[in-house]
């Protein structure tokens, strides 16, 4: 069977395959926008998720603090396991039932900490922040750039980036950052001019919601997931299309329709 190819993002030594494992439905079922709901696995059931993803060659694991107990599910049954590539976020928190925005330093520092504890890991491989929505306003007016980037100075993070909500977010992340996620999809194509310009620059470009978070019929075309890889992937700059799901089958067809389209080498 043919595997998941990967790609590098530059300057960072990070190699992470062109698709990536969502985790949110790993930890969160609350105040989410898919077309059904779901009840959160068990244990038995992320490990055999865990398990077809990494044989297929994913290796890239989105996961965040405002997903729930996604996080700390991965640091308990995965630890420190070197085959995975860990994208967290800071920013957010969701308690209650509600989303929390703090963008501040200290909050950065203890948000990095506490994902490094609960991830058992001495480093995280990829922090991007998690934007809610004024883009601009965080990274002009806190210091969560700064503190970023010296937390990854300071080798407890070894690639930065953002979750962008606004093109021109995305454009001035640019300068300073490794990553940028953005959403884009065959409805939505208001951020490809981060996506061309993240490649013109050699920073790598993850794609949130690219499957328009399983409202697929939308697209309304006769395969729409074959239809969305290829949009997707038509795009070189292209890092990782990260795609959430916790149905062995939804995974294999995802999988099955990424490889008929984006052949290996």
């Amino acid at each position: 069977m043919s595997a998941i190819p990967l790609k590098n993002i530059s300057n960072t030594g990070i190699m992470v395959s062109s698709l990536g494992l969502g985790t949110v439905k790993f930890g969160r079922n609350e105040a989410v926008k898919y077309p059904q709901g779901f009840r959160i696995p068990d244990d038995r059931a992320v490990i055999s998720l865990l398990s077809q993803a990494h044989a297929a060659g994913i290796n890239l694991l989105d996961t965040a603090p405002a997903y729930g107990t996604a996080q700390s599910r991965i640091g308990r049954l995965i630890g420190a396991d070197d085959d995975w590539v860990i994208c967290s976020k800071v920013g957010e928190q969701f308690i209650d039932g509600q989303s929390t925005y703090d963008y501040s330093e200290s909050a950065t520092i203890s948000g990095i900490e506490n994902s490094l504890q609960v991830l058992r890991r001495d480093a995280l491989d990829i922090v991007l922040i998690h934007s809610d929505g004024n883009d601009m306003d965080i990274l002009q007016n806190t210091s969560i750039v700064e503190t970023l980037l010296r937390m990854k100075e300071q080798g407890k993070v070894k690639a930065v980036g953002i979750s962008s909500k606004m093109v021109a977010g995305g454009l001035y992340a640019l300068q300073f950052f490794d990553i940028i996620m953005c959403m884009y999809n065959i409805m939505e194509t208001s951020e490809l001019p981060v996506i061309q310009a993240a490649g013109a620059a050699g920073k790598g470009v993850f794609i949130k919601k690219g499957l328009m978070s399983g409202h697929l019929k939308k697209a309304g075309t006769v395969d729409p997931l074959q239809a969305c890889y290829r949009h997707i992937f038509a795009q070189p700059a292209v890092s990782s299309l990260i795609i959430g799901t916790i149905s062995p089958m939804h995974l294999r067809q995802n999988i099955d329709a990424f490889l008929s389209v984006v052949k290996p080498d």
